[in-house]
């Protein structure tokens, strides 16, 4: 007999959820991202599993992208099947996401911006998915070529046929987050959030601006990245193991990267994190969610366990002045005094 999944009945208790920008979405304060483990080498049960343990615990946006894999289209088919399989009686209680933006396939019109880039990938990404729409549409990068108003028209017109219900941008800086939400104004299309990379040891969105004029502009912002591919847990700090991402997938994270000072780093936040009770992954997704200017946490799991453990931060995103202080003078930053001033 088939194995049939009935979510928990108790899934709602202790996610929080955060407002997505000036929207009339919500986010969980911790979502699930495909970019890693749901590709054509991974487990198709644990990607299951790993799904099942999120939404149990309140986890309600899968997070994809055109070429998430390896290989390219494949997260987008494994969850397709997921949710035809389990997820079929609750996808109103679900958001899915995906964008384009990157290299998709061969040719000039399977990269970038244009318009027929854009409307054709969410065409095929809604065939992989099986859905009629998906949640969020996000242009995945900046097109340095393509005029903004031509992207920013393709996503208006995809919303407005329904095949998203709300656009969105990801690795966009300050300029180009501000020209496209006014562009998008004029449209009278939801441009709603900003995807960036953001965690202790990447502050990007401080530095270029990003933070700030998102909160004021309206948009809310999500974070990839968090744990910094890894490096913010306990996994290294004992060397490489081999079921690592440096030991199975040297693409965003390489044996290099692991220097002595690094290595310090890491042991000193861990230190820090124990003496709030938590784990250095833990820590990590709770500093990110310290103030109201990031809406939620995109996560990164390999097991449903990791998932569990994570989600656990909803509840502890509080920080003595103290802490943020420690936190910063360990990375060698001077954001505290930047906060005084």
């Amino acid at each position: 007999m088939a194995d049939v999944y009935v979510a928990s009945d108790r899934r709602y208790e202790t996610m929080k959820y955060n407002r997505v920008g000036r929207s009339g979405l919500k986010f969980p304060v911790v979502s699930l991202g495909f970019w890693h483990n749901f590709g054509s080498r991974d487990n198709y049960d644990t990607m299951k599993a790993m799904c099942r343990t999120a939404f149990d615990l309140g986890i309600t946006q899968f997070d994809l992208a055109n070429n998430y894999g390896p290989v390219y289209g494949s997260a987008e088919e494994n969850l397709g099947r997921i949710l035809r399989e389990d997820f079929t009686p609750y996808r109103d209680e679900l958001v899915i996401t995906t964008k384009a933006g990157y290299d998709m396939w061969p040719g000039p019109y399977g990269d970038w911006g244009s318009k027929k880039y854009l409307t054709a990938s969410l065409d095929q990404s809604l065939k992989r998915l099986g859905l009629p729409y998906v949640d969020i549409f996000y242009h995945h990068r900046m097109d340095p070529e393509t005029p903004l108003e031509e992207t920013m028209e393709a996503l208006a017109s995809i919303v407005r046929s329904g095949k998203a219900l709300y656009a969105g941008i990801s690795n966009y800086n300050e300029e180009y987050t501000l020209r496209a939400k006014a562009i998008m104004d004029e449209l009278h299309c939801p441009l709603i959030v900003n995807q960036r990379r953001y965690s202790i040891f990447d502050r990007g969105i401080e530095e270029d601006g990003v933070k700030k004029c998102c909160k004021e502009a309206g948009l809310g912002i999500i974070a990839f990245s968090p744990l910094a591919q890894g490096l913010l847990t306990d996994k290294y700090l004992h060397g490489i193991p081999a079921d690592s991402r440096i030991a199975r997938d040297g693409r965003f994270l390489r044996a290099d990267d692991l220097t002595e000072g690094r290595l310090n780093q890491i042991r000193a936040l861990n230190e820090l994190a124990g003496k709030r009770g938590q784990t250095l992954a833990q820590m990590a997704l709770s500093w990110i969610l310290k103030d109201d200017e990031v809406c939620s946490v995109l996560i990164g799991a390999s097991r449903p366990e990791q998932i569990a453990e994570n989600v656990s931060i909803a509840a502890r995103t509080d920080f003595t002045g103290e802490e943020l202080r420690q936190i910063d003078e360990i990375c060698g930053l001077l954001y505290a005094e930047k906060r005084e001033k």
